[in-house]
C-alpha cells in the first residue's frame, strides 16, 4: 500500500491494469458494476476532495446503469470486445453524445452537449467499455494563448499533477494522463498536435502513444490541426495502451477523415505483437543538441537505462545525429490556418446535429468575442493571442499556409526521421522526453526544457512515452519515435523496455517534492 494514499477508496480497483480488471470479471471475482462503483467513489474522494486532482471534469450519471447491462451480457456468456465492461476517461474535447458534454475546457462550448459521439467512443462502445467521465485539459487543448499553464481550464480549474500537486501535470491532454496514474480509472484517450499526448504521459509517470495521423478516427473531435491532429491511447502499461490501441482501430477507416485512406492493415492486433524480442532491430540515441544535456538529473536518469535495449537484444547505434530541424515558424503558420478552417467545419457540425443549438458559437470570432465578455476565462491568465492569430489566417488554398506544410513535411519527414532511419538502418529513434514536471506558475507559463515530441508530430509520424525512472520524486519519460504506420514496431520496443527496467510510477499525492532542507 502507497503510505501517501490518500484515500481508500476504490484503492485495490486502483492498481489494476485494464487487462487485469478484464481477467478478474471473466473469472467471476468481481463485476463491472463493481468496479465502476469504486472508481466513481475514488473520483469523488481523490479528484472532487482530497488532494483535488481537478483531473475529471464530468462523470457519466448513467455509468452504474450500463456496468449492469454489461455484467448481464457477460454471464449470459456474450462480451462486445476487448474492453468489456472497463471503465474509460475520455478528453473533453472529443464528442460524447448525452449528459457529459464536450467543451474543450471553454465556457464557450458549455452549452447544449453534442447529440452524437464521436466515432471513436462509438467504436470503444462498441467495444463494451463504460465512458466513466470526460477529463479536464489545457483549455482549447492549449491552443489558446501564451503564456499558458498545462492543464488550466475556465470549465475546470487547475489539474494537478498527482506525484507532487504544486507542479504541472503537462498537457493538453493534461486530465487523462492524471487520472490514469491516480488510479481514477485504468485507461484513457488523449489527444495531440503537438506534444499533448507525450507532455503529459511524461509528467504523470504514464505510457502515452501518438499514433500516426489517420490510423485513429478524428470525426467528432474538437481540430486544431488536420495535418498534425490525432487521438491516442494513455494507459499505465504497454501493454494496455496495445489493448486500448486495437479498440480504436478496429473498425473500418473512417470515410469522413481523409487522412485515414492510407491507413495499412494490421493483421493480429498490436497486443498481439508484444513479444519484447528486439533480436535484430536498430534503435538509435538522438544526440542532437536539443535531445539531451537540458537536465542533468534526467540525462542520468535515461543513460541508466540504456542498456536494456542490448539485454533485450537490439541494437543500440549510439550516437545518432543530424536528424534535422523543424520550424516552429512555419509550423504555427500551419496550425493557425487549419484551426480556423477546421473549428468552422466542426461547429458547423454540431450546430447541425443538435436539438438545442442556442447558446453555442457559430464561429473562431463568436469564440473570441465570448472570451473577451466572459470574466471566468481569464484573459489575464491565459490570453487568446493564438486564437486571434488563427482568426486572421488565410484559406487552405493561401500560398504561405500551402509552402509552409510543404516545408514542415520535407524537414521532419523527407530531410528528418524518413532520412535518418534509411542512412542508420534504424527501426526506431529514442531521446528523453522533457525534463520532469515544473512548477505551476501562472505568471510566467510552463516553462518546461526538451520536447523529443515534436518531430514526429509535425511530421504525423508515431510516437510514444515511457516511464524509465525518476528525479527527486518526480517521473522521467523516455520517447521512441519512428516512420509512419510503425506502431507495432515502437510499441514492442517499449513493452521489452519495460519489462527490462521493471519500472511503474506509483503517485505519491505529495504538496511538493524537491524543497531545499531548512
Amino acid at each position: 500500500m502507497n503510505p501517501r494514499e490518500p484515500h481508500l477508496v476504490g484503492s485495490e480497483i486502483a492498481r489494476q491494469s485494464a487487462a487485469g480488471l478484464r481477467a478478474l470479471m471473466d473469472a467471476g471475482t468481481t463485476t463491472s458494476a463493481e468496479v465502476t462503483a469504486a472508481l466513481l467513489g475514488r473520483i469523488e474522494a481523490i479528484d472532487r476532495g482530497g488532494p483535488r486532482l481537478r483531473a475529471v471534469l464530468s462523470v457519466n450519471d448513467r455509468a452504474l446503469d450500463e456496468a449492469a447491462v454489461l455484467d448481464t451480457e457477460r454471464r449470459a456468456g456474450h462480451t462486445r470486445g476487448p474492453l468489456h465492461g472497463i471503465p474509460i476517461l475520455i478528453k473533453d474535447n472529443i464528442d460524447t453524445a448525452g449528459t457529459l458534454g464536450t467543451t474543450a475546457g471553454s465556457l464557450a462550448l458549455s452549452g447544449p452537449p453534442p447529440a452524437v459521439d464521436a466515432r471513436l467512443v462509438a467504436q470503444l462502445r462498441e467495444a463494451g467499455a463504460i465512458i466513466l467521465g470526460k477529463t479536464n485539459l489545457s483549455e482549447w487543448a492549449n491552443f489558446r494563448g501564451r503564456p499558458s499553464s498545462s492543464g488550466w481550464s475556465a470549465a475546470g480549474g487547475q489539474t494537478r499533477n498527482p506525484f507532487a500537486l504544486d507542479r504541472t501535470p503537462g498537457g493538453s491532454s493534461s486530465g487523462s494522463a492524471a487520472g490514469v496514474v491516480a488510479g481514477l480509472a485504468p485507461i484513457a484517450i488523449g489527444t495531440e498536435t503537438d506534444g499533448s499526448i507525450l507532455c503529459p504521459s511524461a509528467a504523470c509517470g504514464i505510457v502515452g502513444l501518438k499514433p500516426t495521423v489517420g490510423l485513429v478516427s478524428r470525426t467528432g473531435i474538437v481540430p486544431i490541426s488536420s495535418s498534425q491532429d490525432t487521438a491516442g491511447p494513455m494507459a499505465r502499461s504497454v501493454a494496455d495502451a496495445a489493448l486500448l490501441l486495437d479498440a480504436l482501430t478496429a473498425a473500418p477507416a473512417d470515410p469522413a477523415d481523409p487522412a485515414m485512406a492510407a491507413r495499412p492493415h494490421a493483421p493480429g492486433g498490436y497486443l498481439a505483437a508484444l513479444d519484447g524480442d528486439l533480436r535484430g532491430f536498430r534503435i538509435g540515441v538522438a544526440r542532437d543538441e536539443r535531445y539531451f544535456g537540458y537536465h542533468s538529473g534526467m540525462d542520468r536518469a535515461v543513460e541508466a537505462m540504456l542498456g536494456a535495449f542490448a539485454e533485450a537484444g537490439a541494437e543500440l547505434v549510439d550516437p545518432v545525429t543530424g536528424i534535422g530541424m523543424v520550424s516552429h515558424v512555419d509550423e504555427m503558420i500551419v496550425l493557425c490556418t487549419e484551426f480556423k478552417a477546421g473549428l468552422a467545419a466542426y461547429l458547423a457540425r454540431r450546430w447541425s446535429t443538435a436539438t438545442d443549438a442556442a447558446g453555442l458559437p457559430r464561429s473562431l470570432e463568436d469564440v473570441v468575442a465570448f472570451n473577451e465578455a466572459t470574466g471566468e476565462e481569464l484573459l489575464s491568465v491565459f490570453p487568446q493571442d493564438v486564437l486571434l492569430r488563427s482568426a486572421e489566417s488565410g484559406g487552405l488554398d493561401e500560398p504561405a499556409y500551402l509552402e509552409a506544410l510543404a516545408a514542415n513535411h520535407r524537414r521532419s519527414r523527407d530531410d528528418g526521421i524518413d532520412a535518418v532511419c534509411r542512412r542508420e538502418a534504424l527501426d526506431a529513434l529514442v531521446a528523453p522526453t522533457m525534463v520532469p514536471a515544473w512548477l505551476i506558475d501562472y505568471v510566467d507559463g510552463d516553462h518546461h526544457a526538451g520536447a523529443a515530441w515534436d518531430q514526429a508530430a509535425i511530421a504525423g509520424y508515431p510516437s510514444i512515452s515511457l516511464p524509465v525512472g525518476e528525479f527527486q520524486g518526480l517521473p522521467v519519460g523516455l520517447t521512441i519515435w519512428g516512420r509512419a504506420w510503425t506502431e507495432a514496431t515502437l510499441l514492442n520496443i517499449a513493452f521489452a523496455l519495460e519489462r527490462q527496467i521493471g519500472f511503474s510510477p506509483v503517485a505519491t499525492f505529495r504538496e511538493s517534492v524537491g524543497s531545499v532542507p531548512s
